[in-house]
């Protein structure tokens, strides 16, 4: 087996002050789902090896521009990276120069979640996957436009228990109309038989974003006072088993918060690689072009592939870290928020700083009103 030196360059262990994070964006997908608003692609997978080497080509123009650093983290999302050949995938995380203690994630679908692409990631250094269930529920994910099923899901996590990963997580949706509380419980049980150690879990209410399949019926819109309801229960049901929640949408057992994550919620900077991918340099927010071919046509030629970027002054700066963090379990400083009697149920008061309580969590951007930079 290939070992983790193998393919990476290592510097020594990181910590809290170099936090630096890599993003990589793979925007194939064998299927859309009708929810799904991100940059992805049904058509283009003979372009996989070729969008590889762009990639590549893109990490060596951040670094000709001095804009890459070693990393503390490495997230491969997309679309479905299971989907590329896992060779590939490893000669694009050799590209990357990070610390020893890193965490490397690539999300993964069930359905295209082998033992060879298992193997592969556990041999080539990947200690974290994120895998994609979204329920268990065949009428909910029809209603999603998903396509996966329970043996998968089995198999999947049957995989990552075998090649011994030291975290992973998965994901679920919630608040389809075709959901009902008692699918939302089914789900989860069926998720703990399967993976009774299973470590972090995140749970995102279902979304309207313009342009999806979603968007264009409003019969299937979903009811914002449901979703308030199948949050509680979700998060009633994870305390239980003994998590945590250290982001409205994320819950995990001690040590096993997804470092990635925290870089983007602490203001951090992190560098965007691929199609379509957002980054940010801790002063300006930028995005790379979500046309695959134009995509292609500037790295090949030697040009960082940007569409645009967002200067912020330093007001909208703090305040948006603000926002940010007032969404995790570390809260704000008692002097950033406004304090009324009127969010007296929505936060509380923890060692000098205001955290959200479920109820506030069901209201954060009410909240995120008060917020004020400190004096």
């Amino acid at each position: 087996m290939l070992s983790a030196k193998t393919l990476f360059t290592t510097q020594n262990s990181s910590s809290v002050e170099n936090e630096f994070a890599v993003y990589i964006h793979i925007p194939f997908c064998s299927e859309r789902c009708d929810y799904c608003a991100f940059t992805t692609f049904t058509k283009y997978a003979h372009l996989q090896t070729r969008y590889i080497d762009a990639c590549i080509r893109e990490i060596d123009l951040a670094k000709a521009a001095d804009l890459l650093r070693p990393s503390t983290s490495v997230y491969i999302g997309g679309g479905t990276p299971s989907l590329i050949a896992p060779d590939e995938l490893l000669r694009l995380l050799r590209h990357l120069d990070h610390y020893l203690d890193a965490e490397i994630t690539v999300e993964c679908n069930p359905e295209s979640f082998t033992e060879d692409l298992c193997a592969a990631l556990s041999a080539g250094g990947v200690n974290r996957i994120s895998l994609g269930i979204q329920s268990l529920v065949p009428s909910v994910l029809r209603d999603l436009g998903r396509t996966n099923h329970q043996g998968s899901v089995q198999k999947s996590l049957s995989l990552i228990r075998q090649y011994r990963f030291p975290s992973h997580s998965v994901d679920i949706i919630y608040g389809s109309n075709a959901e009902k509380n008692d699918d939302l419980l089914y789900t989860l049980n069926t998720i703990f038989e399967l993976d009774p150690e299973l470590p972090h879990i995140s749970a995102y209410a279902l979304t309207v974003e313009k342009g999806t399949p979603l968007a264009g019926d409003p019969s299937r819109h979903p009811d914002e006072d449901r979703q308030a309801t199948y949050y509680e229960t979700i998060d009633n049901f994870l305390s239980r088993k003994g998590f945590s929640w250290y982001e409205i949408s994320n819950w995990a057992k001690p040590d096993h918060q997804c470092r990635h994550n925290k870089v983007y919620w602490t203001g951090k900077p992190y560098l965007a690689i691929g199609c379509g991918a957002h980054g940010y340099d801790g002063y300006s927010r930028y995005w790379n072009t979500s046309s695959i071919m134009k995509y292609l046509e500037m790295t090949e030629s030697g040009i960082l592939p940007r569409a645009g970027e967002e200067t912020l002054n330093d007001n909208d700066r703090k305040l948006e870290l603000l926002f940010l963090k007032l969404r995790t379990s570390d809260g704000v400083p008692q002097s950033a928020l406004d304090f009324t009697d009127e969010l007296a149920d929505l936060v509380t008061l923890v060692s000098g700083r205001y955290v959200l309580t479920q109820r506030g969590r069901l209201l954060a951007n009410e909240v995120a009103h008060r917020l004020r930079i400190p004096i």
